[in-house]
């Protein structure tokens, strides 16, 4: 009885940490949508996100003094791998969803972070031997089938589907899913790290990436004409700087709850929440319609995160 009541004191705090990494990221959705007009092309928002992640380094730096002590700033060799695969999927997924939601309903993009929860569930179920129930399963293909219903939700301002923006979603799903497999990635194999560590390189790893990228992706335009990285972030500063914030602190509690919490729980419930509280903001803040197979689809993935959770837990 004991064991079972400190079972369930640890079940609660997992869960408690995930309700605050969605609050966290509830608001950085918001200000993400609200900056991403500034995103005209791929290249300001790498510039944008390499800002983001500059800040979130510097939040790290200090959080990892305060707590432990400057010495602890040295990762280990055995965590810079899984932190570089953290930092590479984060720098890609940042990127690929402003773009996202700066061209297509917001809604839309949601759905393919949601299609991403596939990945870690697979990956953790392979890997690690996370039994992931009958039950489950077929809340899982629900789930794709919600994804499926919702990809016929449009929006008259927001551009329709092209190979593009389907190579786009699907990077968005991709590079989510890798970056939500790498902390539970971190938490299998490094049990008692330090988690303001793991984000630090994280972060180092991705504004690597970042800068990188901005090499790439910088325009064509004569020198006289192109315009600054503080020119395309200095108009949204403030947006930028509560996202890095927010950024930290949703991946931090996340990655605790990664350690208490199966993926088979975890992911689907942190985006299924995330998509009904998407879709709250997008239709009350952001003004923009469902249609019938939208809704169809929010609705067939409440069912599915009840299938998910509700057997995961007896």
């Amino acid at each position: 009885t004991k064991r079972a009541s400190t079972a369930w004191k640890v079940i609660f705090m997992g869960y408690l940490y995930l309700l605050l990494a969605l609050t966290f990221g509830i608001i950085k959705a918001y200000c993400g949508k609200r900056s991403s007009s500034a995103a005209a092309c791929s290249y300001d928002a790498i510039v944008i996100n390499t800002v983001r992640m500059v800040c979130c380094i510097v939040i790290s730096v200090i959080l990892v003094v305060l707590t432990a002590g400057p010495s602890k700033l040295l990762g280990t060799a055995k965590m810079l791998p899984i932190a570089l695969l953290s930092g590479v999927g984060t720098a890609c997924f940042t990127v690929s969803w402003l773009l996202a939601v700066g061209t297509m309903a917001y809604m839309m993009v949601e759905v393919f972070v949601m299609a991403g929860t596939v990945v870690p569930l697979v990956l953790c179920s392979a890997l690690y031997g996370e039994e992931i129930r009958g039950v489950q399963i077929l809340g899982i293909l629900l789930l794709l089938v919600a994804v499926y219903c919702m990809c016929t939700y449009k929006n008259k301002d927001k551009i329709g589907f092209t190979v593009k923006s389907i190579l786009l979603l699907l990077l968005v799903a991709l590079s989510s899913g890798l970056s939500d497999f790498s902390q539970k990635l971190y938490t299998k194999e490094i049990a008692d790290g330090n988690i303001s560590v793991f984000n630090l390189y994280t972060y180092l790893f991705a504004a690597v990436v970042l800068l990188v990228a901005s090499f790439a992706f910088r325009p064509k335009e004569k020198k006289e004409t192109l315009r600054s990285p503080f020119a395309t972030v200095k108009p949204i500063l403030p947006y930028v700087l509560v996202m890095a914030a927010c950024l930290f602190l949703n991946a931090y509690f996340k990655t605790a709850a990664a350690k208490v919490l199966d993926a088979v729980l975890l992911y689907p419930l942190n985006q299924g929440c995330a998509v009904v509280l998407s879709l709250g903001m997008a239709v009350v803040v952001f003004r923009e319609k469902i249609n019938a197979n939208g809704i169809l689809g929010i609705l067939l993935s409440i069912a599915a995160m009840i299938l998910i959770n509700g057997t995961g837990l007896f």
